[in-house]
């Protein structure tokens, strides 16, 4: 353990001055960081953060080094300090409670795109105030129930289709839950792993494996991040359908065999992203709309199962370790933050 990371420890718990962040310096590893904290101006919130949530996906790719060169400013969490790939401060699942700020917010519990740091101040209109019912640690899913919003937003399922998503991850999974209230709406998961099933069917969607999915979908969506699953959900398109591409493969080339039936078929593959609202809703609702949308969604207690192991603060050395190794978990793994 470094100098500069045994100062941040000793350091945590005074909140009012300094925080302890998180900088990931290297594939694989990084360091505890103290760093001040000022106080709020007028029009800020003074926010202690009780937990944040590894968004396994995009925070691997930043763990190894592998944010590609082209995307190092598109990359950027709103809050992320350093550049890419080392140091950089990254993350964007960010709950805590608002200690000093305009009065309507002080106490409340807020949800903000800022990295994994014990204390932060920000504008008041970077954070988004949390639904009362929606408990602390499951409010770190709004990050991947807002991307699932946007993914739907752009499928634009109708009454009564069947819709197939190609990998139960996080996003995956969010999707078929939000999929699944559609009336008449038949939601298919499709994993490699059978111990997806317990998940997927407790979110109300149906699970196949990959060597026998249905073959009467009307949406697909691939959400595996792998060049494989988005193969496979190009062979489950429909005839003049298309695949929606809700992944995202990083530095990593991606091979597709296209000789088949792909243009007989007339299949079109698109992107989903998160980082701009879908096209369909972009002139009438903004990011924080869609966010907003995203926490009251989160009422919804079947969430719950999304949420994987909790680890502490000090654990996040051997949690990037795991990110950058493949080993991390695939659930939302919440990282507490009320213990010094």
């Amino acid at each position: 353990m470094g100098d500069t990371t045994q100062r941040a420890l000793e350091v945590h718990a005074d909140r009012a001055e300094t925080a302890t962040a998180w900088w990931t310096t290297g594939q694989g590893h990084g360091e505890f960081r103290s760093e001040q904290v000022r106080p709020a101006a007028p029009g800020e919130v003074s926010v202690r953060t009780l937990w944040t949530g590894i968004s396994r996906g995009t925070e691997s790719l930043v763990a190894r080094g592998a944010v590609p060169d082209s995307e190092h400013e598109r990359m950027r969490a709103p809050f992320q300090d350093g550049d890419f790939p080392f140091p950089v401060k990254y993350g964007y699942l960010n709950v805590g409670v608002v200690e000093d700020g305009p009065l309507p917010l002080r106490g409340r519990t807020v949800f903000a795109l800022v990295p994994h740091q014990s204390g932060y101040v920000a504008p008041e209109g970077a954070v988004v105030p949390v639904p009362e019912g929606v408990p602390a640690r499951r409010a770190v899913l709004a990050g991947a129930v807002e991307t699932a919003v946007n993914v739907l937003w752009d499928a634009a399922p109708a009454i009564g289709d069947r819709v197939l998503i190609v990998g139960a991850g996080m996003i995956g999974c969010a999707v078929a839950r939000l999929a699944s209230g559609i009336p008449g709406v038949e939601v298919t998961v499709v994993d490699i792993d059978p111990e997806k099933r317990s998940v997927v069917e407790a979110l109300g969607a149906r699970f196949a494996g990959a060597a026998a999915p249905p073959g009467d979908a009307d949406v697909v969506i691939e959400a595996s991040g792998s060049g494989a699953g988005l193969q496979l959900a190009l062979r489950c398109a429909p005839t003049d359908g298309e695949v929606l591409v809700a992944s995202w493969y990083g530095a990593e080339a991606v091979s597709l065999e296209l000789g088949a039936d792909f243009h007989s078929r007339r299949l079109r593959i698109r992107s989903s992203q998160v980082g701009a609202v879908a096209t369909t809703r972009r002139g009438r609702r903004s990011t924080r709309d869609r966010l907003t949308l995203a926490l009251g969604l989160l009422q919804d207690p079947a969430f719950d199962v999304l949420l994987g192991a909790t680890a502490s603060w000090r654990q996040l050395p051997d949690v990037t370790a795991g990110l950058a190794d493949g080993t991390a978990a695939e659930l939302c793994q919440t990282i507490d933050w009320s213990r010094p």
